[in-house]
Parts: structure tokens; sequence; C-alpha cells
């Protein structure tokens, strides 16, 4: 086993692995130190890189994200797509991404494995199944860490670099509760089990500082009570289409512009009571929205009929006045949401200004029967708080300084995302990255 790497990664996900070959590509011996018994972590799951094609854009869609990161992600993208390419790994085409975004579909698998390889066959090494107890420090820097083997074997590994990419904490349920307010502890997990913290622990154990409180997480809407099978549930039983049906929450009100994305709809369903709500579609949505597929060459499911058949609390209503039968024990009022609808379709047919909340981006009535009602429920993929890094990926203390010898990448970071989002991977790939040349700047 080698003690002694040039760079040691915590963490072989998407953000950490690409760290890692970067730095094997330029001739520096790397240990990446991975907690479950294989690489890949969420990282698996995904299937695009993509984020806003400008600042501007950034600026409009992430007004309140650390400006730095911010433009360090927009003029670094094509950087990191250059990269998959150079590792052998298809980058398709660019398409469109949400309303707002430009991205390309890869085979995040194969990038993973590949990454994976380079670091091996460059003289580095991969530890599975192995947890990080505490970062060393000394001379007032970071220089490696105290690992367990799956053996119970403790080892300390010592190298010029500790990169900490360990994926987030939202596989911890106290956490979530502690960081992200009360409830969010109870939301379903949409992503791997093991990012439970590793890296706020260890990062805050030797004076790093965290951010941004109240910034929510990324996630999706889900049927309430529809338990994940397996990974392929993350994307099959996402409510992608609720940008543009309507979401009511157990005051029977809307209390969201659903149409800026369903991926603040759910942040913003996480603070409402009971952190469930009905969302109502007709039969427009359903055509246009509900089973096409999310984005271009993306598997259509019928959310509708998959939730329906899972168990999920489901209805179909023929018109708007058989929504008033919904079922007593599931706690809304049908009548009330029946005349909100109502009173919805009328403001958005004349045109009127005064729709609370508003439609930005599609003002179109819901009055095409029959309509598709779905209970449905926030689920966490990653929280947008973490570690506070800067554009050269390296941890700052509570006072704004770098902590020597500490990097940071992916969703163990905080300060990029502030109730929005646009890119989990370009942010992982591109701070990874940077990570690896910031590596190489400093040894």
């Amino acid at each position: 086993m080698d003690l002694s790497p040039d760079l040691l990664v915590i963490g072989g996900g998407m953000a950490g692995l690409t760290a890692a070959a970067r730095a094997s590509r330029d001739g520096q011996r790397a240990t990446v130190v991975e907690v479950s018994s294989d690489v890949g972590g969420s990282g698996r799951f995904a299937g695009y890189i993509w984020t806003v094609p400008s600042d501007a854009v950034m600026d409009e869609q992430n007004p309140d994200g650390d400006e730095a990161l911010k433009r360090a992600l927009v003029e670094r993208f094509d950087a990191a797509v250059d990269w998959i390419r150079s590792t052998g790994v298809e980058a398709g085409p660019s398409q469109r991404i949400l309303s707002f975004g430009q991205g390309h579909g890869f085979d995040t698998n194969q990038y993973v494995d590949t990454c994976r390889r380079i670091v091996t066959e460059s003289g580095g090494q991969v530890l599975l199944s192995t947890t990080t107890e505490e970062l060393l420090v000394g001379h007032g820097a970071v220089a490696g860490a105290r690992l367990r083997l799956p053996t119970g074997e403790v080892v300390e590994i010592r190298a010029r670099n500790t990169v900490l990419a360990t994926g987030g904490f939202q596989a911890d349920p106290a956490m979530r509760e502690r960081l992200l307010g009360a409830g969010a502890g109870a939301m379903p997990l949409r992503s791997n089990p093991n990012s439970k913290g590793d890296g706020l622990r260890l990062a805050t154990a030797v004076g790093a500082a965290t951010g941004l409180e109240g910034a929510g997480f990324y996630g999706h809407l889900v049927p309430s009570g529809v338990p994940f099978k397996d990974s392929g549930d993350f994307v099959d039983l996402s409510l992608y289409y609720s940008e543009h049906a309507l979401l009511f929450n157990l005051d029977n009100e809307r209390f969201v512009d659903e149409t800026l994305g369903d991926h603040l709809t759910t942040v913003a369903l996480s603070e409402q009571p009971e952190a469930r709500g009905l969302l109502i579609a007709d039969g427009r949505v359903r055509r246009d929205w509900m089973v096409p597929a999310y984005v271009e060459g993306a598997v259509s499911v019928d959310k509708f009929a998959l939730a329906s058949r899972r168990g999920g609390r489901t209805g179909l209503a023929e018109s708007l006045e058989e929504l008033e039968y919904l079922p007593e024990e599931w706690g809304y009022d049908g009548a009330a949401i029946r005349s909100a609808i109502e009173r919805f379709n009328t403001e958005v047919t004349a045109g009127t200004t005064g729709t609370t909340p508003g439609r930005k981006l599609d003002a179109t009535p819901l009055d095409e029967p029959p309509y598709y009602v779905i209970e449905t429920t926030p689920a966490i993929t990653f929280p947008f708080a973490g570690l506070l890094i800067d554009d050269r990926s390296r941890v700052m203390t509570v006072d704004g300084a770098p902590i020597p010898g500490l990097l940071a990448a992916g969703a163990d970071t905080g300060g990029l995302w502030n109730r929005a989002y646009a890119g989990g991977l370009a942010a992982a790939i591109v701070f990874g990255l940077t990570a690896a040349r910031t590596h190489l700047e400093t040894s």
C-alpha cells in the first residue's frame, strides 16, 4: 500500500474520481478512498452534464450564489466536456436542458470506471470499503488522513494535498434535520446511501467554514408513500412535469410558481405543512409533459400510471366537479381546490396579472379533462449547504483564508447554489478538475 501519494482523494464519486484521474494524467500518484464497496456514488444514476450557457443566464437563475464560483462553472464548462471526451467517453451533441440550460448526454458509468482505470494504471490506488477517521494536520496544514481499512487496520496516509469529495450529507437524516430544517430528515433519499456528511465532519474539525444557511437542496417531487425500489426509480418516479401542473398544499392553496422548475418547487413543498401536496394535471399536460421523456434521449414513463400501480395516492377526475370527491382521509378540501383551479383558469384565460403565485413560463389553463391527481412529497438528491471553497477549490476557514493542503469538490461544497440549480455533474467535474489543477500548482 502506498502511504505517501502525491494526492489523497476522499470520496470516489464523480468529483473525486475526476480530480484523481486528472492528477494522474499529469504524472501524480493519487490515492482514492471510498467508503462503499464500489466507486461512482450518485454519479452512476445520472446521464447529462449541463449548466447555463452564459454568466447572464446564471445570474438570472441563481442570483444569490457565490459570484466567483458561478463564473468559474460557466467559464470552465466547455473544458470539462473536452476532458470527458479526452478519456475516451463520448459526450453527445449539445442539447437544451430545462428552459434555460445546455448540456451533453454521456455514459456516466463508463466515465467513472474509466477514471478509476486511469488512476490505477498511472500507479495510484483505490481503497474500497474504507472509512476516513480524521484529517492529519501538521505545521498548520492538512497533511493527509487516518483511515480504517475493511480489515479493521488503521493506517495513516500522508499527501501534499487532500481533496474532500464524499458527496454531501443527504444520507444522514439527523444532519438533514439540523442543517436543512425541521422535517428534512424524513424526506425520501433520491441518492446513494453512503453520502453521510463525512467531508463536512472531517473539514469542520480542522476549522473549515460552511454555508449557506437556507440555501435549500436539489431534488424532485415524487409520489408520496411510494418507496424507491432501486436507483432506476430515482428518475422514473420523479414528477418532472410539475412545471406545467398545479400544486396545492394542505391549506388547498397554490404557494409557488410551479413553472420555474420542479427542483425549485420541491424545495418550496418541503417548507409546507407536512411537506406534502396535491399535484394536478389535465389531459394536455399528461399528453405533452407527463408521458414524454423529460429530456431528449431519455426513456418515456407514464408517471401517473406508475404511481397508481405502486400504490400512491392518485385519482382520475373526468371533470373539475369530480375533484370535490377527493378521499376525506387525504386531508384536502376538494371543493376548495376545484374553485381554485376554476379561478386560475379564468385569470390566465383573461390574461389578468393578478394570478398569485404567478405562472412565468406556462400560463395555460388546466381545462382539458380528465384531471390527473397525485399526492406528492419532496425527495432529496443532495444539499446546497456545505464546505465553503474559493474558485480554486481550496477549503476556506471561518476567517476567509484557505486551509493549506485541503481542497473540496462536488456536493461536499456550499456557496455555488442558493435556492437555485443548474447542473450537479457539471459542478462536480469542473471543480474536480480545478482541485487537480490547484494541487499541481501547490505541489
